[in-house]
């Protein structure tokens, strides 16, 4: 629980190169990721619905105040880094919500990554064209 000597509980998300830092307290529901509202950071709607669905899960989302500072990939990289880091907030917050956050899959990482370019090819797989002749 959070203490007034310490009000916010932490948790880091990840996904391909976002890095997501979230903070959440008691409150009356507020919702901000790069001091801009949810609404306005992620304009479209399977992102805003993804990265409120951890609150909506465990019905907590007009009890706790969420501050997010996100960066690196693209936005749809950014919203599943946010899932986790607020997944693993709200676990600590209150350990009871840990099946309810595992069974929808909040706490897992998702560790698939960009492969890397290799030499001798376009790109990490892709090769240049090739002709006998």
């Amino acid at each position: 629980m959070a203490t007034a000597a310490q009000p916010f509980i932490w948790g880091t998300g990840r996904r391909k190169t976002a890095v997501a830092r979230v903070r959440i307290r008691e409150g009356t529901g507020k919702f901000l990721v790069n001091d801009l509202e949810v609404d306005a950071y992620f304009v479209l709607e399977v992102q805003r619905n993804d990265v409120r669905a951890p609150l909506v899960r465990t019905e907590m989302s007009d009890r706790i105040d969420v501050f997010v500072n996100v960066k690196g990939s693209g936005k749809h990289g950014q919203a599943g880094a946010v899932v986790l880091g607020l997944a693993r907030a709200l676990k600590e917050h209150r350990s009871d919500l840990e099946p309810v956050l595992r069974d929808h899959g909040f706490l897992t990482r998702d560790a698939r990554m960009v492969e890397r370019k290799k030499y001798g090819h376009k790109k990490a797989r892709k090769s240049f064209q090739f002709s006998k002749r």
